[in-house]
């Protein structure tokens, strides 16, 4: 995984997100939406030249929508913030009507996309609906299957040649409550894009997956599909 690895030398060292660092308020004000990106590779979580940021950034302009990113290692951090999002009454546990009330909107890119279906895995255990999963170039172990508490799933995803691959296909634990939205192929041979943000490392070294990344078309559409999911009840 060279884009990967190249992302690691060229990234300062994460530390450690805190809870703190996270801007959504807890309890989160009643019927608001809570929507989470995660980052790829070993990328700063407030990198403000990452598109999982920039997306999140937009979002939180929108009423009732509370945006904020994590790094993919720190889905712990991802858990608390949603118990403390949806604990209502300050009671220090979640109830069955703060879990049925819950709107999570989680989306993320490389591994990024990976940890957005293993945070929403980890809330099917505990009984928290997700509205949408969005997975962009998706890299990492068992992304592939989106567990029956997510409502809908999409995947946005290339297999261009000498370059990280993201997953090809997702699809549902049980069709009968996740709809796949899509898994939509995207190219990047021949075709250029503004990599004027990107590190030397990321330009040289990630290929289609570092482009992929980049390309505003792609956020444009995930952004049409978080759109659509604010509008469900």
């Amino acid at each position: 995984m060279v884009a990967e690895l190249a992302v690691l030398l060229c990234c300062p060292c994460l530390g450690g997100q805190r809870l703190s660092d996270l801007s959504p308020p807890a309890p989160l004000p009643p019927h608001s939406t809570l929507v989470l990106g995660f980052l790829g590779g070993y990328e700063t979580w407030n990198d403000a030249h990452r598109s999982v940021r920039r997306l999140a950034l937009e979002l939180r302009r929108r009423p009732g929508v509370y945006a904020d990113t994590i790094s993919n290692h720190r889905r712990s951090v991802a858990l608390e913030l949603i118990r403390r999002a949806l604990d209502a009454n300050h009671n220090g546990r979640l109830d069955p009507e703060e879990k049925s009330a819950a709107r999570i909107i989680l989306y993320g890119q490389s591994w990024g996309g990976a940890a957005a279906i293993l945070t929403a895995r980890d809330l099917e255990r505990l009984g928290i609906p997700v509205l949408l999963t969005v997975q962009v170039d998706s890299v990492g172990l068992h992304d592939q299957v989106v567990p029956a508490n997510v409502r809908a799933a999409v995947n946005f995803y290339q297999h261009d040649p000498l370059t990280v691959q993201g997953r090809g296909e997702i699809r549902a634990a049980d069709p009968t409550k996740t709809t796949i939205l899509g898994n939509f192929q995207l190219s990047y041979i021949f075709r250029s894009i503004d990599e004027t943000d990107a590190s030397w490392a990321r330009r040289t070294f990630g290929g289609s997956h570092a482009k992929m990344e980049l390309d505003p078309s792609v956020w444009h559409q995930v952004e049409q599909y978080i759109s659509d999911a604010l509008t469900r009840r």
